[in-house]
């Protein structure tokens, strides 16, 4: 009996066999269940909470009036999510979570560098959640706010052990729950019937408006390091322009929809707190509403914090395996998955109240972390392989992708050092440039250019021909794989 065959019998005699198999591992064909027509509502329901909401209050909270924070919010969105979509068509060709195919770019044991920063996503993510909830929970019904906390994070974490169907699940129920509230709220808007003031006429300034193309860039860009997660079980010979429509369209329309919301609640309502901003605009249309707006926005954002949790347990199981080669199996990922809940609940304890600079820097921070990355994976993938990997040596310490490749590493710190002197974050450190530039944040764009440019020169000395040979010989063995077999542990891969 192999290894995975044990451990499915042990799960199944606890009662655990619904708990998805697959974490760090390769989706055979065989397990290929998704379907693209899902992944549209369930990119557009992981926008649609009051988080994002939250991301229209950054231009109002700094002079910008509603109309340039709307354009502002329109060009983030569909320019974040462009590199987001371009992502996800990797799940269905590779099969694989999205920081295992990046050992490609930066080596078996080189993407830790990047796992660091997309840790610090994840965690910052439900960290923020915790504090916006529970905080806005406290304000509309004097819920403790320690309590709320705590059954967000088991929720959340349990949604996570189960892991990618059921993730499929919640989040499709979550949008048919959802969308009929936003809409009616919405329409009420837009015929005066939802409350409000007559605001004082906004301003412009390029401070505030790139600062609010910054936040809503990074909103939907902070989604690539693990929108691959959640496409690799479609079948391999889907169409990647379909992938890509589909969560074009799901996360951009969605966020584009509520920042705007968010902006109108914070220009006419004088709104803060989004939460409080929903409850109290709902109350406007009829009595009680507010409370079903905010619990449904509450529901889509712990079905929000799962899939966080969900992608921060692929993220250590791939760097701690980098090191420790280990077997992916359901009790490292529910040993993984208590001891994150744990680490982002005490943080968000120990978080300030006021969680508006608290998401503006989290979110900034997380764009100069991560665009470097997604340039230098998607000039790989794109440009230089061409969507061609030997996926089991992705598996191999030392294979044809390197411990620590060079050129990946080299073009991901010079595109973040290249951020450095842009750098703005509020009241912690404005770079000299940006201060030159009146503390306008192109930052996340600098860093950008440079590590994509940068990879794609230095990557004209690898050399293709040479991984060809590993290429077919790695379709081969995946095409022999006994059905429910996968990587790493079956395939009983040379280590060297």
């Amino acid at each position: 009996m192999t290894t995975a065959s044990a451990e499915r019998d042990r799960s199944a005699s606890l009662g655990l066999s619904s708990i998805e198999a697959r974490s760090i591992d390769y989706v055979p064909e065989s397990e290929r269940h998704g379907r693209v027509a899902d992944q549209g509502p369930f990119w557009f329901l992981g926008n649609f909470q009051f988080f994002t909401i939250a991301i229209g209050f950054v231009g109002p909270s700094m002079g910008l009036s509603l109309g340039y924070t709307a354009l502002a919010a329109v060009i983030g969105i569909l320019f974040g999510t462009l590199f987001m979509a371009f992502h996800a068509s990797q799940g269905a060709e590779l099969g694989l979570p999205q920081m295992i195919q990046s050992r490609a770019q930066f080596g078996y044991r080189g993407v830790t560098l990047v796992l660091l920063g997309t840790l610090v996503t994840f965690l910052g993510f439900n960290v923020v959640d915790v504090v916006l909830v529970s905080g806005g929970l406290h304000g509309i019904f004097g819920w403790n706010a320690t309590v709320v906390g705590l059954v967000l994070t088991v929720t959340a974490t349990l949604l996570a052990i189960y892991g990618h169907d059921w993730l499929h699940r919640i989040f499709k129920l979550c949008f048919i729950a959802c969308l009929p509230l936003y809409t009616i709220l919405t329409i009420a808007i837009l015929t005066g019937h939802a409350g409000g003031t007559t605001p004082t006429l906004g301003g412009f300034s390029w401070v505030a408006f790139v600062g609010q193309i910054a936040a809503s860039a990074s909103y939907n860009i902070t989604y690539a390091p693990y929108v691959s997660d959640y496409s690799r079980y479609l079948p391999r010979n889907t169409r990647p322009a379909s992938i890509i429509m589909a969560v074009m369209f799901g996360a951009s329309s969605s966020a584009i929809w509520l920042i705007i919301l968010g902006a109108w609640l914070a220009t006419r309502m004088g709104a803060s707190d989004g939460l409080v901003a929903l409850h109290d605009a709902g109350n406007a249309i009829l009595p009680g509403f507010g409370a079903l707006m905010a619990l449904g926005s509450i529901s889509a954002m712990i079905a929000t914090m799962g899939l966080n949790a969900y992608s921060c347990m692929l993220t250590v199981l791939t760097g701690v395996d980098a090191f420790f080669p280990l077997r992916p199996t359901r009790s490292a990922r529910i040993v993984t998955l208590v001891i994150l809940a744990v680490a982002w609940t005490w943080i968000s304890l120990l978080c300030p109240d006021n969680a508006i600079d608290l998401l503006f820097a989290t979110l900034t921070i997380m764009l100069y972390l991560l665009v470097p990355w997604t340039a230098v994976n998607l000039v790989d993938y794109f440009l230089v392989r061409r969507g061609h990997y030997a996926i089991t040596n992705l598996f191999i310490p030392g294979g044809i992708y390197g411990n620590w490749e060079w050129r990946g590493i080299a073009a991901y710190v010079l595109g973040f050092l290249a951020t450095v002197p842009f750098f703005v974050l509020p009241g912690l450190y404005t770079g000299p440039i940006a201060k030159a530039l009146g503390g306008v944040d192109i930052g996340w764009l600098v860093g950008l250019i440079v590590a994509g440019a940068a990879y794609a020169l230095m990557s004209r000395s690898i050399d293709l021909q040479a991984e060809k040979a590993a290429i077919v010989q790695s379709e081969a063995d995946l095409r022999t794989l006994p059905l429910h077999e996968a990587l790493p542990e079956e395939m009983a891969l040379p280590v060297g």
